[in-house]
């Protein structure tokens, strides 16, 4: 089908395969973040807050004119936080802490969801097999039973007509993938 009619039939109104599965996803999305905890939500804004370049140079900044004004008395500001900065290497350690216990918050949530978006593509996976395996024992009832030579490796085609044993699979991905 051409772009042009492609466009036309949309224009109809006709839904689309993948409209249905963008709002399934979406859907999906908005459910995760509706079910987010407080602390959830507020490590996500913590880290969108200052997981950029305009808090990394206001941070440069911020540093740099703490340093200016406790060694050179900038601005006619008293020094309050001498070299070594003992002050500022206490907030900033203080910072680095509490920036790092959002982020790591942020992460585990991102992995839970991550977790079950997997769960869910395996389940999905598994199921378009047994779909696929079904499909595949129906078409070769009908080849034998209409009598069309099938021309495959039967070894092959037995293989593909059952069911795939997922922990045998698992097993074998085990004993063959290259440990770390």
């Amino acid at each position: 089908m051409s772009a042009a009619a492609e466009g036309k039939r949309r224009d109809l109104g006709t839904p689309q395969p993948s409209d249905r599965n963008i709002r399934l996803i979406a859907e999906l999305e908005r459910k995760a973040l509706e079910d987010r905890t407080v602390a959830d939500r507020w490590s996500d804004v913590v880290t969108r807050l200052t997981g950029n370049g305009v808090f990394a140079t206001g941070n440069v900044v911020l540093f740099a004119l703490w340093i200016l004004v406790n060694t050179t008395g900038f601005g006619g500001i008293t020094p309050f936080d001498p070299f070594p900065f003992n002050f500022l290497t206490f907030v900033v350690s203080l910072e680095a802490i509490f920036l790092a216990i959002f982020v790591l918050m942020s992460q585990n949530r991102m992995t839970r969801t991550a977790d079950k978006r997997a769960h869910l593509d395996l389940q999905v996976d598994l199921l378009a097999e047994q779909e696929l395996t079904t499909m595949l024992q129906m078409l070769h009832a009908l080849c034998a039973k209409l009598g069309v030579e099938v021309t495959v490796n039967d070894d092959q085609m037995q293989a593909l007509l059952n069911e795939t044993d997922v922990h045998e699979l698992a097993s074998a991905l085990d004993d063959r993938l290259p440990s770390k």
